[in-house]
């Protein structure tokens, strides 16, 4: 396997403290541009590393473009109108998943 493809198959993940204190890993689906604001998709796993209802969550996410070592900072997103946005954007995202993933079976 060469190191473009092992990299492409790495997940990256972050660890999510909710509002009840406990701890979520997530894996980072992707990151989106939505209105010129940053928004992050995440999917919570489970203790063996895997996510069993297919669940996605979504917050603002952003970066402290003077000090790039610093965690970034998610939000959750209250605004109905802006999840909305956010969550179609997000389905957009997966139709060219799907659609990359056919151009690439039929090569």
């Amino acid at each position: 396997m060469d190191k473009k493809n092992e990299f492409d198959e790495e997940e990256m993940t972050v660890e999510l403290e909710l509002e009840d204190g406990s701890v979520v890993t997530c894996a980072v689906v992707t990151i989106l541009t939505v209105e010129e604001k940053d928004y992050i998709a995440l999917l919570p796993l489970n203790e063996a590393g895997e996510n069993a209802d297919g669940e996605v969550w979504l917050y603002r996410y952003s970066e402290n473009p003077e000090d790039p070592n610093q965690e970034p900072e998610l939000t959750f997103i209250s605004d109905d109108d802006e999840y909305d946005r956010v969550s179609d954007a997000f389905d957009e995202f997966l139709d060219s998943c799907e659609f990359d993933e056919i151009v690439e079976e039929e090569s």
